[in-house]
């Protein structure tokens, strides 16, 4: 027991050390490297820098393409069933600057510095970095002043590009919609492309609005969805605005 003693305190700190040596490694080894990495996000997170401007603007205009190709693949599906249809040209736009914004969060509106000397009138749809970003509400002859989708008063008719499941987003003053679906039981995936549809005619059908972040297909009286918006409200400093659709509609999305 005596000479047990007096290894223990000659060689004790070597022993807790080669045991700590091994844990480590089994543990590295059974969760293949996982703690450690979670341990270095952890101590790495506070010094991670945001995403810059430039940057969200890149990956808004990505996903915009993304959302654009779906939908253009599911026209080119719907193409092969339906006899006699006639694609919409694009018309030209006006590119305007973005001069002033709303300091409200809950009233989202943008000022252009484009107006009815420009051939700009109420009513018409502005396009951004991104997709859809709101329409025309009122004009003076040099100014413009946009609704923006996100603002809670606005209504959207829009579609699942993806299963052609129809139905509106109201805004809720952030990058965030919520999508009401007109199905009790609609085929929607979190992902899925969302964008403007033929059952409004404020807006063409076929423009990028977001992506399917969230469902509650449990939500009363009908499913909701919640919808990302692709255009970066915020750091936009430039628009294109298009001519109302020539055809009219009583709704109010």
């Amino acid at each position: 027991m005596y000479t047990l003693r007096r290894w223990w305190d000659r060689h004790w700190l070597q022993f807790v050390l080669v045991s700590l040596s091994l844990g480590t490694a089994y543990g590295l080894q059974y969760t293949q490297g996982g703690v450690l990495f979670e341990a270095y996000q952890s101590l790495t997170r506070p010094f991670q820098s945001k995403p810059t401007p430039e940057e969200r603007l890149t990956t808004a205009r990505t996903r915009e393409l993304e959302i654009e190709l779906n939908e253009l693949q599911s026209q080119n599906q719907k193409l092969q069933q339906l006899l006699g249809y006639v694609g919409a040209e694009k018309q030209k736009g006006f590119v305007a600057p973005i001069i002033g914004r709303s300091a409200d969060q809950w009233w989202q509106q943008i000022t252009l510095g484009r107006g009815s000397q420009d051939g700009i009138k109420v009513g018409f749809s502005v396009m951004g970095v991104g997709g859809l970003v709101g329409r025309v509400v009122s004009v003076t002859p040099r100014t413009s002043r946009i609704l923006l989708i996100s603002d809670p008063s606005s209504r959207v008719g829009v579609l699942i590009s993806r299963s052609r499941q129809m139905g509106y987003i109201r805004g809720q003053g952030s990058n965030r919609a919520v999508m009401q679906f007109f199905d009790k039981v609609p085929d929607v995936r979190v992902g899925d492309s969302v964008t403007t549809s033929s059952v409004s005619q404020l807006f063409p059908a076929g423009l990028p609005i977001g992506r399917v972040e969230s469902l509650n297909l449990s939500k009363n009286p009908a499913p909701e969805a919640v919808i990302e918006l692709t255009a970066p409200m915020s750091f936009l400093e430039w628009v294109i605005v298009y001519p109302k659709p020539p055809l009219e509609s009583d709704q109010d999305f």
